[in-house]
């Protein structure tokens, strides 16, 4: 397995080491009630686990890729501190049907452009290596900064489920967002 390296202007991209295993935990599972899980999913159930049970479970979810040579987890780095991780996972992978993940755990690092940078590195690489013809996301309806980011990186709204999300007393809807190979391709031109 070979490291890889995506570097932009303000974050650079990398996998996952054994080494960073317990600053990913610390900044995942460090606090009982993290400021970024108000924002990522809130409304799943999110349990707190110890370091060895972390370990052991991200071996099994992070992956190589050996005949594509393609990570499917990167370290979000600002000035070679990690501040968030990037992810791609199979809705269902016969169909090649994929979405992306990406969580900024530091609220430091919020509305300043790293997460639309990572994602900007993060599609040409998955595009690159991976026989796909749309990359998505699913957030929800109360995390606006996250559509932001979508819509700046050329994703279009491609379905609603309205109001199936009950949190905190309030009803939220469901967005599916995407973008195609043919239209990344024409937004880099």
């Amino acid at each position: 397995m070979r490291d890889i390296l995506i570097k932009g202007e303000k974050v650079r991209l990398r996998n996952v080491k054994q080494e960073d295993l317990k600053i990913l935990w610390s900044l995942k599972y460090g606090e009982e009630n993290p400021v970024w899980r108000e924002w990522d999913t809130p409304y799943l159930f999110n349990e707190i686990m110890d370091f060895p049970t972390y370990t052991t479970n991200e071996e099994k979810i992070r992956r190589y890729d050996e005949k594509l040579g393609v990570f499917s987890e990167l370290v979000i780095e600002k000035d070679h501190q990690i501040i968030g991780t990037i992810v791609y996972y199979w809705e269902h992978e016969s169909a090649r049907w994929l979405e992306l993940g990406i969580t900024i755990y530091e609220p430091n690092y919020w509305n300043g452009g790293y997460g639309t940078e990572a994602i900007n590195l993060f599609i040409p690489y998955l595009f690159k290596h991976l026989e796909i013809e749309r990359v998505g996301l699913t957030t929800w309806s109360g995390n606006e900064r996250m559509m932001a980011v979508a819509k700046k990186v050329g994703m279009q709204l491609e379905g609603r489920m309205r109001k199936c999300i009950f949190y905190k007393g309030n009803y939220y809807d469901s967005l599916k967002m995407g973008i195609l190979r043919e239209e990344w391709e024409a937004k880099e031109l």
